[in-house]
């Protein structure tokens, strides 16, 4: 190994584990503020690179099909919770047009935007914002209609929530994209060198991208109402109940939160390899190691254990490429044992 091959390396491990790292922060947030490990991040990492190669070959993508469905059926989850609530109906009477709206009358102009526009002229980013429009509304629907009803059961009965929305997904995306891969086109085809490095232009634009996807976030819990009250919820759930935040308003903003961040992960990683209708899950998973490292409660250390992930995982693929997976998922048997043993048992809120 010398100098040139080091470089690449560690430019190759901090660009994967910056996505990493966006993908550990969306885990994290959504644990902090439901109690929910969200098996399901890695599909919403597919459907975004998909959807966004779909437009890009002028197809329309299958998942415009499923926002419409899945917004039928949230429209049928709520006014069914409002007949068995009278309680409910006063507030559903006021929110009607908005769901409509949002539910409905949203998912059919986006079905008709890519079945009658010509999608491979749109401008890279209209596609971009096209892919992100169809696939990060799918993340609150999917909490109302599997979350939400088991918002107070553990976090196991949770888990197996998530796995069942993750095996659903996985099968959607199967009939949707096929079993074939795909990838997008380079955002850009610049290339600089940094000194003696070779620099690639789409790696500065992955690292600028999530660079300010992160500045935002934090700007959005440190200085917006509702940044705060996600906080008060991740804190402490019955305290922030007491004082009138809205749990399930945070959840479906966790969601859709953590599905933008999913599909914004799998439009930056799809030119650099082809990404399927599983494949998403290994992403996430890796993204879920880095998670483990802030304990699914720290997001700095959850970031620093992505970029690290990104570091190994780089570097194992040049040493021992066959062992990749095995060393990257080894990792987190160090840091499970030294939270096993560091770590208290704190019973779970009620």
């Amino acid at each position: 190994m010398d100098a040139s091959i080091l470089t690449v390396l560690v430019q190759d491990g901090i660009t994967t584990g910056a996505i990493y790292a966006l993908l550990s922060l969306a885990l994290v947030l959504v644990f902090s503020v439901t109690r929910v490990i969200f098996l399901p991040q890695g599909e919403f990492v597919a459907f975004g690179a998909l959807t966004l190669a779909a437009i890009q070959n002028g197809q329309a993508p299958g998942t415009a099909l499923l926002l419409l469905a899945l917004g039928g059926v949230t429209l049928a989850v709520e006014a069914g919770s409002a007949l068995r609530l009278p309680q409910s109906r006063a507030r559903l009477r006021r929110r009607w047009p908005w769901m409509l709206a949002t539910q409905v009358l949203m998912p059919l102009l986006v079905v008709a935007i890519t079945r009658y526009v010509d999608l491979q002229t749109l401008a890279m980013p209209l596609q971009i914002l096209l892919a992100l429009l169809i696939v990060v509304p799918m993340g609150p629907m999917i909490y109302r209609v599997a979350y939400q009803p088991l918002a107070h059961s553990s976090v196991l009965v949770l888990l197996i929530v998530s796995l069942g929305v993750h095996l659903a997904m996985v099968g959607l995306g199967l009939l949707m994209f096929g079993p074939e891969g795909s990838n997008t086109r380079p955002f850009t085809d610049l290339q600089f060198n940094l000194g003696e490095s070779p620099v690639s232009g789409q790696s500065v634009i992955v690292l600028v991208s999530v660079a300010a996807l992160i500045a935002v976030i934090y700007l959005f819990f440190e200085r917006t109402l509702t940044g705060k009250a996600l906080r008060a919820t991740a804190v402490n759930r019955l305290g922030a109940r007491l004082v009138g935040v809205g749990i399930n308003q945070a959840g479906k903003l966790s969601f859709a939160m953590a599905a933008g961040i999913g599909a914004l992960c799998g439009i930056l990683i799809a030119p650099f390899t082809i990404v399927n209708y599983e494949s998403g899950f290994i992403i996430a998973l890796k993204g879920f190691v880095g998670a483990i490292f802030g304990g699914l409660a720290s997001y700095p250390l959850a970031a620093l254990g992505a970029v690290s992930v990104g570091l190994v995982e780089s570097f194992s693929s040049f040493w021992a490429s066959s062992f990749k997976e095995l060393i990257v998922f080894t990792v987190i048997l160090p840091i499970l044992l030294w939270r096993s043993l560091t770590s208290h048992h704190i019973d779970e809120e009620a």
